[in-house]
């Protein structure tokens, strides 16, 4: 879970960091590359599937339902904290 939470508040600081607000300039390619390429391969949703699916298969359905519940949430969370801690440092002029 760690790991996807990091991933994704990579994905969220670097979108912003690089986006048409941005403060660095970066390429469709080099945003494609290290959103999903690195970010992607970095993350490990096929080892939350994969957890979710013992889960299901032991009978544990509510512990399954919390774990994907749990999982989306502090994802998408990770995202907007990573997106939002570049949009400051954007408007501040770091970097």
């Amino acid at each position: 879970m760690f790991a996807n939470i990091l991933g994704s508040f990579v994905i969220g600081f670097y979108a912003a960091l690089t986006g048409p607000d941005g403060h660095i300039l970066a390429g469709t390619r080099r945003r494609q590359s290290v959103m999903t390429g690195i970010c992607g391969g970095f993350t490990t949703f096929s080892t939350f599937s994969l957890e979710t699916f013992r889960l299901v298969q032991g009978g544990h359905w509510p512990m399954a339902g919390l774990n994907v519940g749990v999982s989306i949430v502090t994802w998408l969370v990770a995202v907007w904290l990573g997106h939002m801690a570049a949009s400051r440092l954007n408007r501040l002029g770091g970097v």
